[in-house]
């Protein structure tokens, strides 16, 4: 689903996903920012049947989880994904996991992605349907807040 340049995503926290605090355990965080991944992927044209009818994939280069709340079995959430930036290869994203009942933020996930031929296991620039289908999710907006953040003991 979209809305505008902001691609939305739904779920709820599911049983096998608490752990043994009684809440949702971060790997599952980062199971439904992948499964939102998946949704957007297939917005901008490089989803599951990316692979077969281009010969490339997308990969995973590196990524930030921010934890900001606790969400428990049932809890209805929705995932906000901004397209930050992109070029020929690459693509970088930001999204926002909202607890839906208390409209409440409670983590975000930065995420920088590039395509790679298949068979070259190596970069390689996207087709231009590709670039056509990112193009109206890109914007001049600031990016979100906690985008392009790094980790650090914050000393005064």
């Amino acid at each position: 689903m979209s809305e505008g340049k902001i691609l939305l995503y739904e779920t709820s926290i599911k049983p096998e996903w608490i752990d043994h605090n009684g809440h949702m355990n971060v790997a599952f965080f980062v199971l439904a920012f992948d499964e939102a991944t998946d949704a957007a992927y297939e917005h901008w044209g490089i989803g599951m049947d990316y692979p077969d009818a281009s010969g490339c994939s997308v990969f995973t280069l590196g990524l930030n989880v921010d934890y900001l709340g606790e969400l428990f079995e049932g809890d209805a959430i929705r995932v906000e994904t901004t397209l930050v930036d992109y070029d020929a290869k690459r693509i970088h994203y930001f999204h926002r996991m909202i607890d839906t009942a208390k409209d409440k933020l409670v983590a975000t996930n930065e995420c920088l992605c590039m395509n790679v031929d298949l068979e070259a296991r190596k970069s390689a620039p996207f087709p231009d349907d590709v670039i056509e289908k990112l193009a109206p999710f890109a914007g001049d907006a600031e990016p979100p807040k906690g985008f392009g953040r790094t980790l650090r003991i914050r000393r005064s």
